[in-house]
Order: C-alpha cells, then structure tokens, then sequence
C-alpha cells in the first residue's frame, strides 16, 4: 500500500521535541479561515474533530486529521510535513512559540499510484 503521508526530517524533529514537551499529539489540517491551509499541531484530543473528517496516515505515529471538505479537494494529493521558521497565521499551533511553522508540500498522485493508496479513516460519532 501507498502512504497519503510523508513527514521530513527536520519536520520530524520538531515533532519529536513537542511529543517531549507535550506527549501525545494529533495534526488537523482545515480548509480556511483563521489558519488558512496550515497544518496545525495539537495535543491529543485538544482538537475536536467534525463528523466526517479524515485520517490520511500517522506521522511518527500520531493521526493527521484533514477536514472533510479539504480531502475532497486533495484526495488524490500526497501530502508532505515540513517545517518552516518563522510563524504562520493565527499561532494556534504547538511548534508556534519555538519560532517554527508546520506546512504542507503537495504533489498529485501518478494515475497508477491512485489504486495502491493505503485507505483513509473517517471520524464518527456513531
């Protein structure tokens, strides 16, 4: 199967100081508003999920969670965590004050990529 989820190394990194600081973590990426398109970074469950939204993978084992209406607008996108310095809009994410912004590099899958891909999770309250 083929990963929706990549992370890179300085990503990752950063990733592995907040999971020192904070524990464990979850990643939500929304479709506007205050934050734009930025991924964001919270503590496990400080983020509350809509019916609907969609877990496209793990990144050092933690869900990244996309809204609803994004993933359809990017499903057929490979995702790619990375870091930037600087702070993005809004700060309400973790790697925020540690003069960090979490982004997303997007390419679109090859025609023969889109039959291998690993399956998403939808968040229920059923």
């Amino acid at each position: 199967m083929l990963s929706r989820l990549d992370v890179t190394p300085e990503a990752l990194e950063v990733i592995v100081m907040l999971e020192e600081k904070f524990g464990p973590l979850m990643f939500y990426q929304a479709g506007g508003c205050c934050e734009g398109t930025q991924p964001q970074c919270f503590e496990k469950g400080g983020f509350m999920l809509r019916s609907g939204d969609v877990c496209i993978g793990k990144i050092n084992g933690f869900d990244f969670w996309l809204d609803k209406d994004l993933f359809e607008y990017w499903k057929h996108a490979h995702f790619t965590l990375d870091v930037t310095n600087g702070h993005g809009p809004g700060g309400f994410s973790l790697e925020t004050p540690y003069g960090k912004t979490f982004q997303v590099k997007y390419r679109l899958f090859e025609s023969e990529e889109l039959e291998q891909l690993e399956p998403v999770r939808y968040n229920s309250y059923d």
